[in-house]
């Protein structure tokens, strides 16, 4: 038989390894904590900092954009606005021999003029923002037909409602630059785009018949990466698939952050 002393010693050494095995898992666990919190608001500030950088980034070609908007439309524009003017004036003293050429000409400059102007209206922020998206959509699929370079046109499901300007900003961004890859390089003659209201979702989807790409080998370029990135910012699903000969296609599905009964009550 133990002696009592030694029986409460025996429990003293016990009641002390438990605490110190309590001890050690709390402080364990306050310790995982305190790292997992550590991590996530490190993630969130990088979050934060990527966020604001895309955000200045955007900015600054807006700025850039918008500025290119006011060269074209107040000086180019301004210089054909004057030479047609001057045609206009100089037409009835044309010998009829040079008739024909000089209604040619007219005809250059005046289209020349309607470009210029078109072109400004897509690159000028206030222009989109006051017009709206699909309007500018519209605007840019107009300009195509008009010079000849792809057949175009846009169909529209579902009923309109309006986009917020900053994001109505960015997906017409995201389509333009879309739009310029399909001229510049995809040999295309057609390009068709849908607009689908939804409501709690607004799709937009883009086909043109062009050569196409691998996109599983070719490496994300300048224009994809902006695309993506600027997606990301307004919570957009992108998605942009290609094969070689079957051409391009862009998909988007736009948060409209409103939902049906807010756009009841909206209504009434």
């Amino acid at each position: 038989m133990l002696q009592k002393e030694e029986i409460l010693l025996i429990v003293y050494f016990i009641l002390v390894i438990f605490f110190l095995a309590g001890f050690t898992v709390l402080f364990f666990i306050t310790y995982q904590r305190r790292k997992n919190k550590l991590l996530q608001e490190k993630y969130a500030a990088e979050q934060n900092f990527r966020d604001e950088l895309s955000n200045a980034r955007i900015e600054i070609q807006e700025a850039t954009l918008k500025n290119v908007s006011w060269e074209l439309h107040d000086n180019i524009g301004q210089l054909l606005a004057v030479a047609s003017m001057q045609l206009n004036i100089l037409q009835k003293k044309v010998k009829e021999d040079n008739s024909v050429s000089f209604q040619e000409a007219r005809k250059m400059v005046a289209d020349s003029l309607a470009e210029v102007r078109a072109l400004s209206r897509s690159l000028n922020t206030e222009v989109i923002e006051y017009v709206g998206l699909e309007a500018s959509v519209r605007n840019e699929i107009e300009r195509f037909n008009r010079l000849e370079v792809v057949d175009a046109k846009i169909i529209v499901e579902g009923e309109h409602y309006p986009i917020e300007q900053e994001d109505s900003i960015i997906l017409f961004r995201i389509l333009q630059e879309y739009f310029s890859n399909v001229i510049k390089y995809a040999g295309a003659s057609v390009l068709d785009i849908r607009f689908k209201y939804l409501p709690e979702y607004l799709e937009i989807y883009a086909f043109e018949d062009g050569k196409g790409f691998d996109s599983d080998n070719v490496e994300a370029g300048a224009g994809l990466l902006n695309m993506r990135s600027r997606a990301e910012i307004i919570n957009t699903d992108f998605e942009l698939n290609s094969s070689i000969g079957k051409g391009t296609s862009l998909s988007l599905r736009y948060p409209t952050k409103t939902k049906p009964h807010e756009q009841n009550d909206n209504n009434r």
